[in-house]
């Protein structure tokens, strides 16, 4: 989770996570390097005492200075175009996770086991334990298993909300009458927080999302004494 003070992106905990770690540092040693070319070049100009009162034209370097910015612009998009397409790519999920928006919490279904739900809704600030973190902790945790390929639905009842994981990489878009999914994989234990990263009114913020990541025979076991059916 993120930490006072932190500036960088939080910690992976999934491929997909690492992969957007690996293109943000990409492209920001490509906007460095041209922050700091063209920086020297304006700062030299202020030293550049060579007039020439007869040019007229330059075609030469205006194509050099038009062609270069395209194959610089080729070196961020093609490693984006194929995150763009890893992000999108549905493998076989061994767990199905429903995810639906409401006004001002989540609820769950765990479709795969016999239809496994509840409400989550976030701990407040009078009633949180002495160990949890203010605005982020919800009463009902969302448990996955490890190293096991999930895929979630999301949805929502009523306005447009945002189901957003840092840690995993997933920023799904939960809007009313419409059914997104994508897929993550947990490649660590621990406890992982979100929030709804969209402006769907008033106290929106306070839709927090915690994700408890155990491993498999674990979640087998939760499941167990879970299933009411």
């Amino acid at each position: 989770m993120s930490t006072w003070a932190n500036l960088g992106l939080q910690d992976s905990a999934s491929p997909l996570m690492e992969q957007l770690i690996f293109f943000h540092d990409h492209a920001l040693l490509i906007l460095v390097m041209i922050t700091v070319l063209v920086g020297y070049l304006m700062f030299m100009l202020f030293f550049n005492s060579y007039i020439n009162r007869f040019l007229l034209h330059g075609q030469l370097i205006e194509m050099i200075w038009t062609i270069l910015p395209a194959i610089i612009l080729l070196f961020i998009a093609l490693p984006s175009l194929r995150l763009l397409y890893l992000l999108d790519e549905i493998n076989e999920p061994y767990v199905t996770l429903k995810s639906i928006g409401h006004q001002w919490y989540w609820s769950y279904e765990y479709s795969d086991f016999n239809n496994i739900e509840f409400d989550s809704y976030m701990i407040p600030t009078n009633e949180l334990p002495t160990d949890g973190f203010r605005l982020l902790d919800v009463d009902n945790r969302v448990v996955l298993p490890m190293n096991s390929q999930i895929r979630i639905l999301v949805t929502a009842a009523d306005v447009i909300h945002s189901w957003t994981i840092p840690a995993l990489g997933v920023k799904v878009d939960g809007t009313p009458g419409r059914l997104n999914q994508t897929n993550f994989f947990i490649n660590r234990p621990g406890l992982f927080y979100g929030q709804c990263s969209e402006i769907c009114g008033a106290n929106h913020s306070f839709m927090p999302i915690v994700i408890e990541s155990v491993p498999v025979q674990y979640f087998i076991k939760w499941i167990t004494n879970n299933n009411y059916s």
